[in-house]
Formats: structure tokens, sequence, C-alpha cells
């Protein structure tokens, strides 16, 4: 790879935010076009690592131009969901990058105000809700906001001159429009290219279909989890156009800043000068050693996710401790810590925790707490509490933001289908958990065998290298799927690079 492709990796992740910071510096006149907004909660960086919370946001009211391809806002058409939540990590120590994709449906406790819903639903409650989620749920430090619309997406796109994707198979989509029949190297423009990106029911037709009618064609089961797939193969499509624009010198590219530069929102403290730094810093970064990671998650095939009484569809839930293992090698940490401040973990004897039974299963608070307590908390069990559906969450509980790290131990200490909650806790106990279903607590032996390391190896340039899917005993619902991939290939349907006589890239 080129080194002009090397230094592209930090802009195509953040869809050129960076190029813009650092255009900026000798173009102050574009300053007044990047949308600043407040943020609250974000997590001061310091001069240790960043993480840059990427956003693509489907808010059709806010779009200069109304579409009747997205729904017209006049039409009722007024949600605003976060279709893409990915998170940059950069750390400038050790020279190094990640980056974590959150799926979409995943259901978290704080997701609004409000209590419980899918994490894209957070960001209806504006940016800071969104932070908020992942920062209390999955104890992630977010340092920056970036956000795009349908609009800033297609001007990105189109301020680079379009790219070619090959697509295997004919694939479409009703909803997002996309619908490609003929086979091979196809030139996108901006509002194609959305097309794809936001593709999400995704049908496609495989040699054995001979029916041009696509309703006839499979179906990609994998709905938001193969659209992350193939928006990472994106990303890497567009950071080879940007390769080919020869971005050596970026602050000369005045026609790209000021198409780029209006699309942007990001929080007030993310400064012209921290831009700047950031891709100055990291212009030499070698793509292929940079993790493109997502969260796992078991799928509820149920299709009727049912929480306190509403119905909220297809979910994604967390799953441990493959989430936590994802979550420790996106960050770079080489044991199990307090991962919102790189520090180690409070010991267990130091943690009280109030074992609460929501599942309804007989004797699952006392049978959690002594469990728990062979593992050195100091656990007991608490009255009852309503099941809150009949495939619930483990919730482990902290009643304020210095007893996180205490609630990380609980929950390391867990199995299946769990997750971290900043809610109050009962008869005076650091930590709650309320238990759910599919959930287990880990023997002594299991803890010590999980506490040794959980980094895993990044991958090495050229590598094809997948992390495969596996079973949990945790999950003991036959209609929960095994943990999904952190990582993972193409199908043989998804749209992919073109090489450069048009056939398909690896």
């Amino acid at each position: 790879m080129s080194q002009v492709a090397r230094r592209t990796f930090v802009t195509f992740v953040v869809f050129s935010t960076l190029l813009v910071g650092v255009g900026l510096v000798s173009s102050w006149y574009l300053n007044g076009e990047v949308r600043h907004v407040d943020v609250h909660g974000l997590t001061a960086a310091g001069n240790g690592a960043q993480n840059i919370l990427l956003v693509g946001s489907t808010d059709r009211c806010s779009l200069k131009q109304q579409n009747v391809a997205f729904g017209l806002c006049s039409q009722g058409v007024t949600g605003i969901n976060s279709d893409v939540v990915m998170i940059l990590h950069l750390d400038p120590a050790g020279h190094t990058a990640a980056v974590l994709s959150i799926p979409r449906d995943t259901f978290v406790p704080n997701a609004r105000s409000t209590g419980g819903y899918k994490i894209d639903a957070a960001l209806y409650e504006g940016p800071s809700q969104l932070v908020r989620a992942i920062e209390e749920d999955f104890a992630i430090p977010i340092n920056h906001y970036v956000e795009l619309n349908f609009d800033g997406f297609q001007a990105v796109v189109d301020a680079i001159g379009g790219i070619k994707m090959y697509f295997p198979e004919p694939v479409h989509d009703d909803l997002s429009g996309l619908d490609v029949r003929t086979p091979g190297c196809q030139a996108l423009n901006g509002f194609t290219a959305l097309e794809v990106a936001r593709a999400r029911h995704l049908r496609y037709r495989p040699p054995s279909v001979h029916t041009n009618d696509p309703e006839s064609w499979p179906q990609d089961p994998q709905s938001d989890l193969s659209r992350i797939r193939r928006n990472h193969e994106f990303l890497r499509v567009v950071a080879a156009k940007l390769a080919q624009r020869d971005l050596a010198n970026p602050l000369t590219d005045h026609t790209l800043l000021k198409a780029i530069a209006p699309q942007m929102t990001v929080d007030g403290g993310f400064t012209v000068a921290d831009m700047a730094n950031l891709l100055l810093a990291f212009h030499n970064l070698d793509p292929n050693r940079v993790p493109q990671l997502t969260l796992p998650v078991t799928v509820d095939t149920n299709t009727s996710f049912i929480y306190n009484g509403t119905d909220y569809g297809n979910v994604a839930l967390p799953v441990e401790p493959d989430d936590q293992h994802v979550i420790d090698q996106f960050l770079s940490y080489e044991y199990p810590g307090d991962t919102m401040h790189a520090k180690p973990l409070p010991k267990p004897a130091a943690i009280t925790v109030a074992v609460e039974n929501g599942s309804g299963h007989t004797d699952q608070a006392t049978t959690t707490a002594s469990a728990l307590n062979q593992l050195g908390f100091r656990a007991t069990p608490a009255p009852d509490v309503t099941p809150s559906g009949t495939v619930s969450e483990t919730v482990v509980a902290y009643r304020d933001l210095a007893n996180r790290a205490a609630a990380e131990a609980v929950a390391r200490s867990l199995q299946g289908i769990v997750i971290l909650s900043h809610e109050p806790t009962t008869t005076g106990a650091t930590v709650t958990v309320t238990t759910g279903t599919d959930f287990a607590v880990n023997t002594p032996q299991t803890a010590a065998t999980t506490t040794t390391s959980t980094t895993r190896p990044h991958n090495r340039p050229g590598s094809t290298s997948t992390t495969t899917t596996t079973t949990n005993p945790a999950l003991t619902s036959n209609h929960l799927t095994p943990p999904t991939a952190s990582t993972d290939t193409l199908a043989e349907f998804d749209p992919r690079s073109c090489t450069p006589t048009g056939g398909p890239g690896t």
C-alpha cells in the first residue's frame, strides 16, 4: 500500500472530519461552516488515547433537500435515530487505532432518559444521551462526537468524485432504494452509495435463482449486522479513492474541504487544532493493521422482544464475556480493568452486591448471591422484582459513577445476557444485580482463567482472519443465536472494492 493510502486511514473512518480540521488551519473562513453542538458527558481526553464517536443520523427534518426516497419530514417521517454507531480509538503513544461498531438494535437499559430501548433510539434525545448510554452501559469513554446525516454522507462521496464497487450478484432493497441488476463493477455517486450504506433489508439473486422478481430472491438474514460488515468495506473503498486524489497536501484541497465542512456536526470541544494534530500524528498509519470490530450480540429470533409490557420487535442483546473481550481489544487493554479510567478493578471483597430475582426462577437471587460470594464478593439476596419479560437482560446497576468500576468487576464475573446500568441500587449496596434469563456466574476456576489476559491479536497486513462465532453455555433459550463474530468476511453477495481492471477486490 502506498504512503498516500496509509495517510488516508483516519480521514476515511471519520468521513474526512480530520481532513477538514487540517484544512481549516489555513482556511479559517470555513471554520464557521462546521456545526458545533454542546455534548454533555464527554470524558476529558487528556494527552492519552482518544475515542471519537461517529454517528450516522436519520434526521430527515434537518435535510436541506427533502427527498421522497428517504421519507419526507412533512409527511411525518420525523424520527431521529443513529443508523451508524461507530467509535474510533486512537492511541498516539502506541501509534495504533481501532474501530468498533455497536449494532443499532442492541437493547440497553439507559438508551433513553426514561429507560430501556434500542441504542439507536438514544439520538432522539440528542447527542448527549447517546454518549451517556455508551459510557454508562458499556463503560467505553467517549472524548469527541462527530455526526453526518444523509446530506452529509452524499456530499462526502460526491466531493471525492464518487466511488466504484463490485457487485458479485444482483441485489435489491425496497427500503433503501438499492437496485443493482447487473453484476460487475458499478460507479456510485453520493445518492447511490447511500443506498448501499443504508441497505439492511437486502435481497440477492444467487446463480441458482433465475427469476428477475426481487420478491422471490433470498433475503440477507442478518439485517443490520450485515450492513455493518458492508459499511466497513465501504470505508475501505473510500480510503482507496481518497488515495487516488493524492492527498499528500490536504491543505490545498479546498474544493473537498468546502464540500465537507458544512455537512459536519461535532462537539463544541473538538477544535481545529485537535483535528489537525490527530491527522498529523496518524498520517502514516497502515490501515491493514487497524482492527475493524463489531460488538458481539445474541439475536432473539422470536422477533418480538417484550420489555415491561412494550414490544420492541427485533432486538440484539449484549453477551458476556464476548463483549468485554472485544472492548478490551478495542481499547488495547492487556488486563481486565476499569475501562473508563484504564485502572485495575477494585477487589471483590470491597464490593457489596444486592441480588434481586428479576426472572421469576425459583431461588435465583439466593443461588446467584452464593455463587458471587464464592468469587469473593459480599453478596446477599434482596426482594424479588417483577420480570421485565420472558427473555430479559441481567442488569448490573451502580448507584453513582464512582462505583462503575465495581459494577464492571461484577459484570466480568457473569456470562450470558449481561449489561451495566447507572441507576439506584437497593439495600445500600455498592452494586445491585437484577437477574434475568440466560446468564450464569463464573465458577472460581473460570474466573481465574478469564482474568489472565483479555487481549486479542490484531489483524496482520494482508490477513483475512475471522473471529468465528462461538457457543455460550449461558444462552439456554433455544431462540437465541450464538454470539455473533467480532470480525467477519464478506458474504458472496456483498458489494466490495473493484480492481483497476474492473474485477472483484479481495
